[in-house]
């Protein structure tokens, strides 16, 4: 059995958003919609001394690039009134079947971890030379079983989200948004084989990995390493909230 899985060291990454860039850009995404978005977290206070100036207490700052968490127990897989969200048997990757998928949202209501997208408009387009369209993204379209879960000219109408890449995943290589990484913050691989790139390392770390929205009972598959700063703010409260919005 396989489970694809991704580990995202929160220590590294610099908030440079790389990740979430390559993921737009492959996917075309138009505004306002991201499958991944990088959250900045901060906090802390002044001190007062004895001398009348002011130190920095309890400072700190992190960052965390949020995603479909391909869950192993997926609310949205169950939510899904139409069959068009289902979970890969043999790669453990939650997809959309375009298809299939009629636009309900039920996915996204499902989901504890507000990491849905509803597709409003038409892919994103460049201009090119001599008034011809830019291509840019993965040509071809790809299927899944036979359900249709990547096309270079999206459907409107239709939830949408992070795939792992699985158009490129397929065939060997990692997602893009790990392949754009300048800091090597995240590892794509499968949990369930020990020699797995993303095993090897997770078994090595020096702290115990975590997974985000453990009260949610859905068994994320995206594992984080990170200082324990933090612990002092939930990222998925800022996720509710643009989910709510």
């Amino acid at each position: 059995m396989t489970q694809y899985a991704f580990h995202f060291n929160s220590d590294v990454c610099t908030g440079c958003k790389t990740c979430q860039v390559a993921c737009k850009e492959t996917y075309k995404l138009p505004v306002n919609n991201l499958y991944r978005k990088v959250y900045n977290y901060q906090g802390g206070s002044w001190k007062p001394t004895e001398a009348g100036h002011y130190v920095p207490e309890g400072v700190f700052g992190y960052f965390v690039s949020l995603a479909c968490n391909h869950c192993t127990n997926p609310a949205c897989v169950a939510n899904c009134p139409t069959g068009a969200m289902q979970k890969d048997e043999e790669t453990g990757i939650v997809l959309v079947n375009a298809e299939d998928c009629i636009g309900c949202e039920s996915c996204l209501t499902g989901c504890p971890y507000g990491v849905r997208q509803y597709n409003w408009g038409k892919p994103a387009q460049m201009a090119g030379l001599d008034d011809t369209v830019y291509a840019y993204g993965y040509p071809r379209e790809y299927r899944d079983d036979g359900h249709l879960v990547y096309a270079p000219e999206r459907p409107e109408g239709v939830m949408e989200k992070c795939t792992f890449c699985a158009q490129l995943t397929s065939q060997g290589l990692d997602p893009a948004c790990c392949t754009a990484c300048p800091g090597n913050a995240r590892i794509f691989g499968d949990m369930d084989d020990a020699d797995s790139a993303i095993r090897t390392y997770l078994d090595g770390a020096d702290r115990e990995p975590f997974t985000l929205g453990d009260e949610y009972h859905t068994k994320p598959n995206v594992f984080y390493l990170a200082s324990h700063e933090v612990s002092q703010v939930n990222p998925l409260e800022d996720a509710a909230d643009e989910k709510g919005a």
